[in-house]
């Protein structure tokens, strides 16, 4: 064979790459239209918006999912390893995806979409009864997945895999269950001591504009995101999405709580700079991305609350913030920012939540869509199951269905088994950090603010990989060892144990 001449396995990778690189640009033509959706569409477009991402969806799954992109996928053989990771990811995404038939994908496009205006008009008027019957059909949707992709345990098993591949509910719930019995008695002695701070800071008056800009200039010095391949907009509820490592696109949104525009944009910020950090010879495969939803958690907690929350931050940006909001630091300084901003009190809304009592709130969504799922549960019955459940884990009412079971974007996207992910990040966050500490340059940095040492060892430890790796293959070469609450259990007694005088916190 000469050197011009390619071989018939070089070829067929090729054409591999061509096809799977098709899909992924249709993924990222409706990814496109779901950002634009969120922050500038026209309210009337909705209709017609809803029947183009059904073509989009039923486009991208009918050319995956085609019986030639299956053949190429049987008889190449990756000459690299680079190739051998893509198809190895390749595989297990035809193998589920083959499961679904186009018409079920359209129509559960066409489903969501129509949902989420419906949960958007349900929780401007408060009014859960307008959102119960599209909850109804999201319901019905994902049964109907979980049977189609298949199970041997639970049905919740098969939608938590579409989010993180190789989890159970059964551990999931194992999981909750031992973090529920360590956190809540450090709950209570903190509701025993009383105030840290003066917490009103938090709600002064702070200018819609200026918090934007404040939390963006930060999110670019601190945390290295740019404006060259990032930008910012307002949404209802906040997200991140990209259409390449070179596209990242953020959301946040203004309330008179200013911590929930400037956290919510670090937030963001920890997913985007996951995104960035992904090799670019994953580009256009299935490899591009994170590794799992938890995964992608753990950046964006690590960045909002480990570093973000942390004082040495504050000691840091304190004086920027000042300069940006002066009604806001009146009679403050870093210290005192620090305590207020870390305050613990249970609260209605999730994504306000403090680090102590976040995980409940997962807990709370978790257990309310397993009796969904099984039947165990009416949708009708939702609003009142979920509030007995505030009640119970967080001693709170919500005295409205917004404040309550309408607040999160979730259901009405048909995203069943996606909310463990935002515990199981928590947890990982805190034994990334410990495991990249371990390193005296990176430790020293954080301890000045100075994050670009720790953003490093995340790239060459975490986001490069993309899906190359799974969950539990990244936490344990970065880390060293399995999964563990230990960490984030041991990290919240000693923090808040600190914050609020308590002495000889226990673990």
């Amino acid at each position: 064979m000469t050197t011009t001449e390619s071989s018939p396995t070089s070829d067929t990778m090729t054409e591999l790459r061509r096809r799977l690189g098709q899909v992924s640009d249709l993924a990222a033509a409706e990814a496109l239209m779901s950002w634009e959706q969120e922050t500038s569409m026209p309210d009337e477009a909705a209709r017609v918006r809803g029947l183009q991402l059904s073509t989009l969806a039923g486009l991208t799954h009918a050319m995956f999912t085609d019986q030639q992109t299956g053949k190429l996928l049987e008889t190449v053989e990756p000459a690299n390893e680079t190739d051998g990771a893509i198809v190895r990811v390749a595989r297990r995404d035809y193998d589920r995806a083959t499961r679904l038939p186009t018409e079920f994908v359209e129509a559960q496009t066409q489903a969501q979409n129509e949902a989420h205006h419906a949960w958007l008009a349900a929780r401007k008027a408060s009014d859960f009864a307008t959102f119960a019957p599209h909850l109804e059909r999201m319901m019905e949707l994902a049964r109907r997945e979980a049977d189609l992709r298949g199970y041997d345990e639970h049905p919740y098993d098969a939608l938590l895999d579409n989010y993180e591949p190789g989890m159970r509910a059964g551990t999931v719930g194992t999981i909750f269950a031992d973090l529920r019995d360590r956190t809540l008695p450090l709950i209570r002695r903190i509701a025993a001591a009383g105030d840290a701070a003066d917490y009103s800071v938090l709600t002064r008056p702070f200018p819609a504009e200026a918090q934007k800009a404040f939390a963006w200039k930060i999110a670019g010095e601190a945390f290295g995101l740019e404006g060259s391949f990032a930008r910012q907009d307002e949404s209802a509820h906040p997200f991140m999405t990209n259409f390449s490592r070179s596209d990242l696109r953020i959301t946040t949104r203004v309330e008179p709580y200013w911590p929930a525009c400037l956290f919510g944009t670090w937030h963001e910020t920890g997913h985007a700079m996951y995104e960035r950090g992904v090799s670019g010879r994953w580009e256009r495969t299935p490899v591009s991305g994170g590794a799992s939803l938890g995964v992608h958690e753990s950046q964006s907690r690590l960045f909002e609350n480990l570093l973000a929350r942390s004082l040495p931050f504050w000691n840091r940006y304190f004086s920027q913030l000042a300069e940006a909001a002066p009604e806001v630091t009146a009679g403050l300084d870093a210290a005192g920012l620090y305590r207020a901003v870390n305050r613990v009190n249970p609260s209605m809304i999730r994504v306000e939540a403090d680090e102590v009592t976040y995980n409940f709130h997962i807990m709370l969504r978790f257990e309310l869509e397993l009796a969904l799922l099984e039947g165990k549960l009416k949708v009708a019955d939702l609003p009142e199951a979920w509030n007995a459940k505030m009640q119970d884990y967080l001693g709170l009412t919500p005295p409205d269905d917004a404040q309550g079971v309408l607040q999160d974007v979730h259901w009405s996207a048909g995203l069943i088994g996606y909310f463990p992910t935002y515990a199981l990040g928590n947890l990982l966050s805190v034994q990334l950090l410990e495991a990249a500490q371990a390193d005296a340059k990176i430790a020293g940095g954080s301890q000045n603010a100075e994050y670009g040492p720790l953003l490093s060892w995340l790239t060459e430890n975490v986001h490069q990989y993309g899906r190359s790796l799974t969950p539990t293959q990244i936490t344990e070469q970065a880390t060293g060892r399995p999964l563990s609450a230990d960490p984030y259990v041991a990290y919240l007694h000693r923090k808040y144990g600190e914050i609020y005088g308590l002495e000889g916190s226990r673990r």
